[in-house]
């Protein structure tokens, strides 16, 4: 699976990368299908508490899958939109072995 991170009007640090592509990397555990994730990171203004907003786009066969949330921390964002993906990507499962 292909991970792009994009990070708009700053720069993620090596750390927050990695962290990104060893959480994002888990949901091929629940989809073998998965052909690319796009990774999102922005923070929203004003500077508040709550301003990281991540979002995930899954591409995977025959569809895809996004989640996004918005934290005080990218990290505890990533880790939001991944829960919400494994949820996605049981239930993108399911409907297929369904038919």
């Amino acid at each position: 699976m292909e991970i792009r991170i994009q990070a708009i009007h700053f720069d993620a640090t090596d750390q927050l990368q990695a962290f990104i592509q060893k959480k994002v990397s888990k949901l091929e555990q629940y989809f073998d299908g998965i052909i690319k994730a796009e990774v999102t990171l922005k923070v929203v203004k004003p500077e508040t508490s709550n301003n990281k907003q991540a979002g995930v786009k899954l591409l995977i066969r025959n569809g895809e899958c996004f989640a996004e949330k918005v934290e005080n921390t990218f990290e505890g964002a990533i880790d939001g939109c991944v829960e919400a993906l494994e949820k996605q990507l049981v239930k993108f499962k399911e409907k297929i072995r369904a038919k």
